[in-house]
């Protein structure tokens, strides 16, 4: 279905490709996976794969070795919004990380990886920090992990109410990922995290 998009913009791309710009928008993403914005906009292989060409033939997307970045033109286009805009988002998790911890190395260590039924869908970062995306096989449930100043929040979105138990559970076991990233180092390595506490989110 056809998404509306910025005044004259459906003049300058067809409708399929900017139900997949609106998407990108939507999720504030400056780098994405094809398999993660497949699983997110719900769209068949080679229909996105036919997008995805047009749009980079027209310089919206370059093709990275981590997927695909937008472009100055896309962000121009579309109006790109940060990865920390006031979307609604349900608060599952807030941490504090340990002095000295860079959220650059937690980013470098979690990006692209897969776990359990998440896969990974991309990244956005900007001057107030780092965000990484994840979405469930079935599409359903989406887990974003904010890294700024220090802090670490992990939020999901879910399509319905009854998939949210799943959320909060993706949001945990990612949780554990970071945990155990830092506090079981291998032989000769150094820990770069301490035990990380849990602190509600406002709600």
């Amino acid at each position: 279905m056809f998404r509306r998009m910025p005044e004259g913009f459906d003049h300058q791309i067809g409708a399929r490709d900017a139900d997949v710009v609106q998407a990108i928008e939507q999720e504030g993403l400056s780098t994405f996976t094809f398999d993660g914005l497949r699983r997110i906009t719900g769209s068949h292989p080679e229909t996105l794969s036919r997008a995805l060409e047009r749009l980079e033939d027209d310089g919206m997307i370059v093709k990275t070795t981590e997927g695909y970045s937008t472009t100055d033109k896309a962000k121009e286009l579309v109006a790109l919004r940060p990865a920390f805009s006031s979307e609604k988002r349900l608060p599952v998790l807030h941490t504090y990380l340990p002095p000295g911890v860079r959220a650059s190395a937690i980013s470098s260590a979690l990006k692209g990886k897969w776990f359990d039924r998440m896969r990974w869908v991309g990244l956005s970062e900007t001057e107030e920090g780092v965000v990484l995306k994840w979405v469930t096989d079935d599409g359903k449930v989406l887990i974003d992990a904010r890294l700024s100043d220090g802090e670490l929040d992990i939020d999901a979105r879910v399509k319905k109410e009854a998939d949210f138990a799943g959320a909060v559970r993706a949001a945990y076991q990612l949780m554990g990922r970071i945990s155990r990233l830092y506090s079981s180092p291998r032989p000769g390595s150094r820990v770069m995290l301490f035990p990380i506490g849990y602190y509600p989110s406002a709600m």
